[in-house]
């Protein structure tokens, strides 16, 4: 966490992924705003979009009625995954080549260590102009590329001067380069922490660095509190392809009011057992014990628990697990105040892989697919875009 660190952290974040993608693949695209995701007349969203689109003021997760609404004129495609996914293993093959420690965190971005490359490349920004030049060359696509001395400045240096960006933050100007920024582009700022941060007057990074620890915590709670302090100081991580050893990963939700309803709760655990899939596969991880938790009125708590025969990362595989369980205990008799579920059982001295690309050849089409959905919700939020899964039949 030293802000005296002697590390070098580089973050390549490709330029309108998908949409270049198909500017690269269909010259009758390049020059002009293309939409990827939904059709016109549907009720979808939009994936991503080209440069020349969002001039119209369209962004990722628009409703794609109001996107066509603001330019007709667009190249309207549905997602062509399979050719996104191929161009992203030719990006992060290409990193690998750069540095010896490349951390993939979603299909269109990924951290290296670029710490002593400079005996072969030279300073950092010879490195970064390389890996722009390479990935332009070789792959055919943009990129911005932000280096500095750990993972969050590295991460806001990519986005510094976006697209096609090239930013290198020293270490003694890290304060300077984060000053003028708004608290927003800070990780972790969602809407309500934000709403509080308005509402303070807090309109740069440099406001926020002025509050002190105590004053922090009684307005956004301690874990909130610490987050803000050290970004503010461009405190963080300066670690690239490491993760702790966690035991389980897990997620629940506390009704407003106790619920019977099976639909809702249905949708509820779906939800649940999307975000869980999620973290798993950010995590590099798969689990062979699902656990389902149940609250009832009065607090009273039950678990479930079921192993599986394969370790699984899958939301759909995730959810159908737990919804048995829950079928079988017979909850719904009583009203359910709290429902969450929950995953555990990798072995800690198995290695992991970090590669978020390859996997058996009989799940390779859901891996994939998964790859895309979640560099979506990295992109503008959780649930936009998801995989049907069944919804069970109800029983008589």
């Amino acid at each position: 966490m030293s802000k005296a660190s002697n590390k070098w952290i580089m973050h390549v974040d490709m330029d309108a992924f998908f949409a270049s993608v198909e500017q690269r693949d269909r010259p009758e695209c390049r020059g002009r705003p293309v939409v990827v995701g939904a059709q016109p007349g549907s009720r979808g969203v939009v994936a991503t979009c080209s440069y020349e689109a969002r001039a119209f003021g369209i962004r990722s997760a628009m409703p794609i009625s109001e996107a066509f609404r603001r330019c007709p004129d667009a190249v309207y495609l549905k997602p062509d995954i399979a050719r996104y996914v191929e161009a992203s293993q030719q990006v992060m093959a290409l990193l690998e080549t750069i540095s010896p420690v490349v951390e993939p965190v979603s299909v269109d971005e990924a951290y290296l260590d670029i710490t002593g490359l400079e005996r072969l490349y030279g300073a950092p920004a010879a490195i970064a102009k390389r890996v722009k030049d390479r990935i332009r060359q070789d792959v055919g696509l943009g990129c911005s590329v932000g280096i500095g001395h750990n993972r969050l400045i590295a991460k806001l240096a990519s986005e510094y001067r976006k697209p096609d960006g090239m930013t290198v933050v020293l270490p003694e100007r890290v304060e300077g380069f984060l000053d003028p920024m708004p608290p927003s582009n800070l990780r972790g700022v969602g809407p309500q922490t934000l709403k509080t941060v308005q509402r303070l007057g807090i309109q740069t990074v440099k406001q926020l660095r002025g509050m002190s620890r105590e004053l922090l915590n009684g307005y956004f709670g301690e874990k909130m509190a610490g987050s803000l302090y050290r970004q503010a100081r461009g405190l963080a991580s300066d670690q690239v392809g490491e993760r702790g050893a966690r035991q389980s990963i897990s997620k629940e939700t506390t009704f407003n009011q106790d619920v019977t309803d099976r639909d809702h709760l249905r949708s509820t655990l779906r939800a649940l057992a999307s975000e869980v899939g999620y973290s798993l596969r950010k995590a590099g991880l798969k689990g062979r014990v699902v656990t389902l938790k149940i609250r009832l009125a009065g607090f009273e708590t039950h678990t479930r628990q079921r192993r599986l025969a394969v370790p699984g990362d899958s939301d759909s595989g995730l959810f159908k697990v737990a919804w048995d369980l829950l079928e079988a205990a017979v909850f719904f008799e009583k009203p359910i105040r709290l429902i969450g579920i929950g995953v555990s059982g990798w072995d800690a001295d198995e290695p992991v892989n970090l590669d978020l690309f390859t996997s058996s050849e009989a799940d390779t089409r859901e891996r994939q697919l998964y790859s895309v959905l979640d560099s979506a919700a990295e992109r503008f939020g959780k649930g936009k875009l998801s995989f049907g899964v069944p919804t069970p039949k109800k029983k008589k």
